[in-house]
Protein backbone atom coordinates (compact mmCIF):
# COMPACT_ATOMS: atom_id res chain seq x y z
CA UNK A 1 0.00 0.00 0.00
CA UNK A 2 2.84 2.37 0.84
CA UNK A 3 4.50 1.65 -2.53
CA UNK A 4 1.26 2.48 -4.33
CA UNK A 5 0.91 5.79 -2.47
CA UNK A 6 4.53 6.65 -3.23
CA UNK A 7 4.05 5.83 -6.91
CA UNK A 8 0.92 7.98 -7.10
CA UNK A 9 2.69 10.89 -5.37
CA UNK A 10 5.69 10.64 -7.71
CA UNK A 11 3.44 10.48 -10.77
CA UNK A 12 1.55 13.58 -9.60
CA UNK A 13 4.80 15.48 -9.09
CA UNK A 14 5.95 14.45 -12.56
CA UNK A 15 2.71 15.69 -14.13
CA UNK A 16 2.93 19.03 -12.28
CA UNK A 17 6.55 19.45 -13.40
CA UNK A 18 5.65 18.60 -17.02
CA UNK A 19 2.81 21.13 -17.00
CA UNK A 20 5.10 24.03 -16.01
CA UNK A 21 8.17 22.88 -17.93
CA UNK A 22 9.08 25.40 -20.67
CA UNK A 23 8.87 24.11 -24.21
CA UNK A 24 11.97 23.80 -26.32
CA UNK A 25 11.58 25.35 -29.76
CA UNK A 26 13.46 23.25 -32.29
CA UNK A 27 14.40 24.79 -35.60
CA UNK A 28 12.75 23.07 -38.52
CA UNK A 29 15.06 22.19 -41.35
CA UNK A 30 14.01 23.36 -44.78
CA UNK A 31 13.79 19.85 -46.19
CA UNK A 32 11.58 18.64 -48.96
CA UNK A 33 9.35 16.78 -46.51
CA UNK A 34 8.82 19.91 -44.37
CA UNK A 35 7.95 21.97 -47.46
CA UNK A 36 5.39 19.36 -48.51
CA UNK A 37 3.99 19.29 -44.99
CA UNK A 38 3.67 23.08 -44.99
CA UNK A 39 1.90 23.02 -48.36
CA UNK A 40 -0.52 20.35 -47.08
CA UNK A 41 -1.25 22.52 -44.02
CA UNK A 42 -1.92 25.53 -46.25
CA UNK A 43 -4.34 23.39 -48.28
CA UNK A 44 -6.21 22.31 -45.12
CA UNK A 45 -4.92 18.73 -45.43
CA UNK A 46 -2.87 18.56 -42.25
CA UNK A 47 -4.06 15.00 -41.59
CA UNK A 48 -2.40 13.80 -44.82
CA UNK A 49 1.20 12.69 -44.33
CA UNK A 50 3.86 13.92 -46.80
CA UNK A 51 4.85 10.33 -47.58
CA UNK A 52 1.24 9.60 -48.56
CA UNK A 53 1.26 12.47 -51.04
CA UNK A 54 4.58 11.31 -52.46
CA UNK A 55 3.23 7.77 -52.79
CA UNK A 56 0.17 9.15 -54.58
CA UNK A 57 2.41 11.04 -57.02
CA UNK A 58 4.42 7.90 -57.73
CA UNK A 59 1.27 5.85 -58.20
CA UNK A 60 -0.23 8.45 -60.53
CA UNK A 61 2.97 8.52 -62.57
CA UNK A 62 3.01 4.74 -62.93
CA UNK A 63 -0.69 4.52 -63.84
CA UNK A 64 -0.41 7.38 -66.34
CA UNK A 65 2.66 5.86 -67.98
CA UNK A 66 1.05 2.41 -68.23
CA UNK A 67 -2.18 3.80 -69.72
CA UNK A 68 -0.37 5.91 -72.34
CA UNK A 69 1.99 3.03 -73.10
CA UNK A 70 -1.00 0.80 -73.74
CA UNK A 71 -2.50 3.41 -76.10
CA UNK A 72 0.59 4.50 -78.01
CA UNK A 73 2.99 1.54 -77.63
CA UNK A 74 5.77 4.14 -77.37
CA UNK A 75 7.94 4.28 -74.25
CA UNK A 76 9.22 7.91 -74.58
CA UNK A 77 5.68 9.30 -74.89
CA UNK A 78 4.57 7.15 -71.95
CA UNK A 79 7.44 8.48 -69.79
CA UNK A 80 6.54 12.10 -70.56
CA UNK A 81 2.85 11.66 -69.78
CA UNK A 82 3.72 9.61 -66.71
CA UNK A 83 5.77 12.53 -65.40
CA UNK A 84 2.83 14.88 -66.04
CA UNK A 85 0.47 12.51 -64.21
CA UNK A 86 2.91 12.28 -61.31
CA UNK A 87 2.91 16.05 -60.88
CA UNK A 88 -0.90 16.23 -60.95
CA UNK A 89 -1.46 15.56 -57.18
CA UNK A 90 1.06 18.27 -56.29
CA UNK A 91 -0.69 20.71 -58.63
CA UNK A 92 -4.08 19.88 -57.07
CA UNK A 93 -2.73 20.48 -53.55
CA UNK A 94 -1.13 23.78 -54.63
CA UNK A 95 -4.37 24.92 -56.26
CA UNK A 96 -6.35 23.98 -53.17
CA UNK A 97 -3.92 25.97 -51.00
CA UNK A 98 -4.33 29.05 -53.21
CA UNK A 99 -8.12 28.79 -53.16
CA UNK A 100 -8.14 28.33 -49.39
CA UNK A 101 -5.87 31.33 -48.88
CA UNK A 102 -8.07 33.45 -51.17
CA UNK A 103 -11.20 32.32 -49.34
CA UNK A 104 -9.69 33.16 -45.97
CA UNK A 105 -8.58 36.59 -47.19
CA UNK A 106 -12.17 37.38 -48.20
CA UNK A 107 -13.65 36.55 -44.78
CA UNK A 108 -10.99 37.85 -42.40
CA UNK A 109 -12.34 41.46 -42.41
CA UNK A 110 -15.76 40.14 -41.40
CA UNK A 111 -14.20 38.05 -38.62
CA UNK A 112 -12.28 41.05 -37.25
CA UNK A 113 -15.48 43.15 -37.37
CA UNK A 114 -17.23 40.46 -35.31
CA UNK A 115 -14.39 40.60 -32.78
CA UNK A 116 -14.63 44.38 -32.54
CA UNK A 117 -18.42 44.18 -32.04
CA UNK A 118 -18.05 41.55 -29.31
CA UNK A 119 -15.42 43.60 -27.50
CA UNK A 120 -17.62 46.71 -27.66
CA UNK A 121 -20.46 44.64 -26.20
CA UNK A 122 -18.33 43.93 -23.13
CA UNK A 123 -16.96 40.44 -23.88
CA UNK A 124 -13.39 39.59 -22.97
CA UNK A 125 -10.99 39.03 -25.84
CA UNK A 126 -10.65 35.22 -25.35
CA UNK A 127 -14.43 34.85 -25.20
CA UNK A 128 -14.83 37.02 -28.30
CA UNK A 129 -12.33 34.89 -30.20
CA UNK A 130 -14.02 31.68 -29.07
CA UNK A 131 -17.41 33.08 -30.13
CA UNK A 132 -16.22 33.10 -33.75
CA UNK A 133 -16.74 29.33 -33.69
CA UNK A 134 -20.50 30.02 -33.68
CA UNK A 135 -21.09 33.37 -35.37
CA UNK A 136 -17.91 33.82 -37.37
CA UNK A 137 -17.48 33.24 -41.12
CA UNK A 138 -18.11 29.66 -42.16
CA UNK A 139 -14.57 28.88 -43.50
CA UNK A 140 -13.00 29.88 -40.15
CA UNK A 141 -15.43 28.24 -37.74
CA UNK A 142 -13.65 24.88 -37.50
CA UNK A 143 -10.32 26.46 -36.49
CA UNK A 144 -11.96 28.74 -33.91
CA UNK A 145 -14.03 25.86 -32.56
CA UNK A 146 -10.78 24.02 -31.86
CA UNK A 147 -9.43 27.21 -30.25
CA UNK A 148 -12.47 27.40 -27.96
CA UNK A 149 -11.96 23.81 -26.84
CA UNK A 150 -8.24 24.42 -26.24
CA UNK A 151 -8.94 27.52 -24.18
CA UNK A 152 -11.58 25.74 -22.09
CA UNK A 153 -9.09 22.98 -21.29
CA UNK A 154 -5.90 24.95 -20.71
CA UNK A 155 -6.89 28.58 -20.16
CA UNK A 156 -3.60 29.69 -21.75
CA UNK A 157 -4.47 32.31 -24.32
CA UNK A 158 -1.00 32.57 -25.86
CA UNK A 159 -0.54 28.82 -26.35
CA UNK A 160 -4.04 28.53 -27.83
CA UNK A 161 -3.20 31.31 -30.29
CA UNK A 162 -0.07 29.42 -31.35
CA UNK A 163 -2.10 26.31 -32.09
CA UNK A 164 -4.69 28.44 -33.89
CA UNK A 165 -1.98 29.74 -36.23
CA UNK A 166 -0.87 26.18 -36.95
CA UNK A 167 -4.40 25.15 -37.86
CA UNK A 168 -5.04 28.17 -40.06
CA UNK A 169 -1.62 28.09 -41.82
CA UNK A 170 -2.49 31.41 -43.42
CA UNK A 171 -0.35 34.58 -43.70
CA UNK A 172 -3.29 36.89 -43.03
CA UNK A 173 -4.27 34.68 -40.10
CA UNK A 174 -0.75 35.07 -38.70
CA UNK A 175 -1.13 38.86 -38.73
CA UNK A 176 -4.55 38.71 -37.12
CA UNK A 177 -3.40 36.30 -34.41
CA UNK A 178 -0.34 38.38 -33.58
CA UNK A 179 -2.53 41.48 -33.48
CA UNK A 180 -4.79 39.71 -30.97
CA UNK A 181 -1.77 38.72 -28.90
CA UNK A 182 -0.56 42.32 -28.75
CA UNK A 183 -4.08 43.53 -27.98
CA UNK A 184 -4.30 41.01 -25.12
CA UNK A 185 -1.00 42.18 -23.65
CA UNK A 186 -1.69 45.91 -24.05
CA UNK A 187 -5.42 45.86 -23.24
CA UNK A 188 -7.18 49.07 -22.32
CA UNK A 189 -9.34 51.22 -24.56
CA UNK A 190 -7.10 50.79 -27.59
CA UNK A 191 -8.39 47.29 -28.31
CA UNK A 192 -11.45 48.37 -30.29
CA UNK A 193 -9.47 50.94 -32.26
CA UNK A 194 -6.79 48.37 -33.08
CA UNK A 195 -9.37 45.88 -34.35
CA UNK A 196 -11.11 48.50 -36.49
CA UNK A 197 -7.79 49.61 -37.99
CA UNK A 198 -6.87 45.99 -38.73
CA UNK A 199 -10.23 45.39 -40.42
CA UNK A 200 -9.81 48.46 -42.64
CA UNK A 201 -6.30 47.45 -43.60
CA UNK A 202 -7.43 43.93 -44.53
CA UNK A 203 -10.28 45.27 -46.68
CA UNK A 204 -7.98 47.65 -48.57
CA UNK A 205 -5.46 44.86 -49.15
CA UNK A 206 -8.17 42.49 -50.39
CA UNK A 207 -9.59 45.10 -52.77
CA UNK A 208 -6.19 45.86 -54.29
CA UNK A 209 -5.23 42.20 -54.66
CA UNK A 210 -8.58 41.30 -56.27
CA UNK A 211 -8.10 43.96 -58.94
CA UNK A 212 -4.57 42.77 -59.69
CA UNK A 213 -5.62 39.12 -59.82
CA UNK A 214 -8.39 39.94 -62.32
CA UNK A 215 -5.82 41.54 -64.62
CA UNK A 216 -3.37 38.69 -64.08
CA UNK A 217 -5.80 35.91 -65.01
CA UNK A 218 -5.16 36.19 -68.77
CA UNK A 219 -1.42 35.56 -68.29
CA UNK A 220 -2.01 32.44 -66.18
CA UNK A 221 -4.62 30.98 -68.52
CA UNK A 222 -2.46 31.74 -71.57
CA UNK A 223 0.52 29.98 -70.02
CA UNK A 224 -1.51 26.89 -69.21
CA UNK A 225 -3.08 26.68 -72.67
CA UNK A 226 0.27 27.23 -74.39
CA UNK A 227 1.89 24.41 -72.42
CA UNK A 228 -0.98 21.92 -72.60
CA UNK A 229 -1.84 22.31 -76.30
CA UNK A 230 1.26 20.61 -77.82
CA UNK A 231 0.92 17.58 -75.56
CA UNK A 232 -2.78 17.18 -76.25
CA UNK A 233 -2.02 17.28 -79.98
CA UNK A 234 0.78 14.75 -79.47
CA UNK A 235 -1.52 12.38 -77.57
CA UNK A 236 -4.15 12.59 -80.32
CA UNK A 237 -1.63 12.09 -83.11
CA UNK A 238 0.10 9.21 -81.33
CA UNK A 239 -2.71 6.90 -82.43
CA UNK A 240 -1.29 7.09 -85.96
CA UNK A 241 1.34 4.49 -86.89
CA UNK A 242 3.69 6.94 -88.64
CA UNK A 243 3.85 9.21 -85.59
CA UNK A 244 4.53 6.29 -83.26
CA UNK A 245 7.40 5.06 -85.42
CA UNK A 246 9.05 8.49 -85.37
CA UNK A 247 9.07 8.74 -81.59
CA UNK A 248 10.23 5.15 -81.05
CA UNK A 249 13.70 6.08 -82.27
CA UNK A 250 16.47 7.70 -80.25
CA UNK A 251 16.05 10.99 -82.12
CA UNK A 252 12.34 11.04 -81.28
CA UNK A 253 13.11 10.47 -77.59
CA UNK A 254 15.57 13.38 -77.66
CA UNK A 255 12.95 15.63 -79.29
CA UNK A 256 10.41 14.71 -76.60
CA UNK A 257 12.91 15.33 -73.79
CA UNK A 258 13.99 18.70 -75.19
CA UNK A 259 10.36 19.72 -75.81
CA UNK A 260 9.36 18.76 -72.27
CA UNK A 261 12.25 20.76 -70.77
CA UNK A 262 11.45 23.81 -72.90
CA UNK A 263 7.77 23.64 -71.92
CA UNK A 264 8.64 23.46 -68.22
CA UNK A 265 11.10 26.36 -68.48
CA UNK A 266 8.69 28.49 -70.53
CA UNK A 267 5.79 27.78 -68.18
CA UNK A 268 7.80 28.63 -65.08
CA UNK A 269 9.10 31.79 -66.74
CA UNK A 270 5.63 32.98 -67.76
CA UNK A 271 4.24 32.23 -64.30
CA UNK A 272 7.12 34.08 -62.63
CA UNK A 273 6.70 37.11 -64.88
CA UNK A 274 2.94 37.27 -64.42
CA UNK A 275 2.49 36.30 -60.78
CA UNK A 276 1.74 38.68 -57.95
CA UNK A 277 3.90 38.92 -54.84
CA UNK A 278 2.66 36.30 -52.41
CA UNK A 279 2.56 36.83 -48.70
CA UNK A 280 4.98 34.72 -46.71
CA UNK A 281 4.34 33.43 -43.24
CA UNK A 282 7.00 35.46 -41.46
CA UNK A 283 5.19 35.38 -38.09
CA UNK A 284 4.88 31.61 -37.71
Amino acid sequence: MGALVGFAFGLGCLLVWAAFRPREVRPVAASGSSRIEQRLAEAGLREVAPRSLIALCVGSAVVGAVVVLGITRTAPIAVVFGALAGYLPMAIVAGRARRRQREFAEVWPEAVDDLASAVRAGMSLPDAVAALAVRGPEPLRAAFHAFALDYQVSGRFGDCLDRLKERLADPVGDRVVEGLRIAREVGGGELGRLLRSLSGFLRDDLRTRSELEARQAWAINGARVAVAAPWVVLLVMSTQRTVIERYQSAAGAVVLAVGACLCVVAYRLMMRMGRLPTERRILQ
